[in-house]
């Protein structure tokens, strides 16, 4: 287990914590951050859609939304809201696997909290071709395990 993580689970859906504090702690070394507290949440569509309105003003469903306490980009205190069920639309709506969407959205939440956005076009390219490159070198993780699946 990843010393600092925590994984909560308010999804409705089955989480794999294990193999989420596996992914973490290999992100990690590739990556090159550490953790003094991350908490990754697992939510509804009802709660994000809560978070969304309420911190960021916005008034739609969203899949990921990260907060970075610290602004710090190397130690990270923060937190990943991660909603299963968009998650699940979005890996429909591309032809992945859930298991890879949400590794997707574990390895943009960490790209977040080290500093990359996704306002613009130029920074949303750079952001999916680390994600692309993270997601390659970490896939073989969840090759016959499962980080959800519902409950």
């Amino acid at each position: 287990m990843v010393k600092g993580l925590n994984v909560n689970n308010e999804s409705g859906f089955q989480i794999n914590k294990r193999l989420v504090h596996k992914i973490v702690s290999l992100l990690s070394k590739q990556m090159e951050f550490e953790i003094l507290f991350l908490q990754i949440n697992f939510v509804s569509s009802k709660y994000i859609l809560w978070l969304n309105k309420n911190y960021l003003n916005h008034d739609f469903y969203t899949d990921i939304i990260t907060f970075n306490y610290s602004g710090e980009n190397y130690k990270f205190d923060g937190e990943i809201f991660i909603c299963i069920e968009t998650a699940k639309q979005n890996a429909e709506k591309y032809g992945v696997t859930l298991n890879e969407e949400i590794l997707r959205l574990i390895i943009h939440g960490l790209l977040h909290l080290k500093g990359y956005e996704d306002k613009t076009v130029n920074e949303k390219r750079k952001m999916r071709k680390l994600e692309n490159k993270f997601l390659d070198n970490t896939k073989f993780l969840i090759k016959g395990n499962k980080i959800t699946h519902d409950s």
